[in-house]
């Protein structure tokens, strides 16, 4: 990811012929979709995201997905164009959190352990949004490694199973129910 940025969105397709674009949202905040403003966008195989104006932007019920409006897009071609680009946001611009929340990106790369036994469960490789929150943690084992395929792992994110989350050591711990893991 670029360096000074977080990613909260990736735009997947025009919407309409005058220059909308659907984004599949990576944020757990919609004012970043709705509330006008500059965005940056960084198009595939590009290193240095472009600035851009959000003038609009609604929710799609049903969906997941935010259709927003950019000032320099005007018709359904240059949305088109936009297709694959990242939607980004300073990553000072981050929306105060209330104990026991926490932005995606800072849980993303996490080792995770079994709290009775100290044991290396996995690494947090995505987190899921359902009625809560999946933590998706990709399994260490030597099998893993040995055979080249990668093993993950849902854990439900809520405070009976996930006790606790140390950003400062980069740790997370799980109290797992039977069967949750194995």
């Amino acid at each position: 990811m670029t360096s000074g940025f977080l990613e909260i969105g990736k735009i997947i397709a025009a919407q309409g012929m005058k220059g909308e674009v659907r984004v599949y949202p990576i944020s757990d905040f919609p004012e970043r979709f709705l509330k006008p403003g500059k965005r940056w966008l960084l198009r595939p195989g590009e290193v240095e995201p472009q600035p851009i104006e959000l003038v609009h932007g609604r929710y799609l019920d049903g969906k997941g997905l935010y259709v927003v409006q950019f000032a320099e897009v005007t018709d359904r071609t240059q949305a088109e164009a936009l297709r694959d680009c990242k939607l980004l946001v300073p990553d000072g611009d981050r929306p105060t959190l209330a104990e026991d929340e926490f932005h995606v990106i800072d849980l993303i790369g996490l080792q995770v352990f079994d709290q009775s036994t100290q044991a290396l469960v996995g690494t947090v490789v995505s987190v899921i949004p359902a009625g809560n929150d999946l933590l998706e943690v990709e399994r260490s084992s030597p099998a893993n490694a040995a055979n080249g395929k990668s093993v993950t792992v849902l854990i439900p994110f809520v405070k009976a199973i996930v006790p606790l989350v140390d950003l400062y050591r980069r740790r997370i711990e799980i109290t797992p129910p039977a069967g949750l893991i194995d």
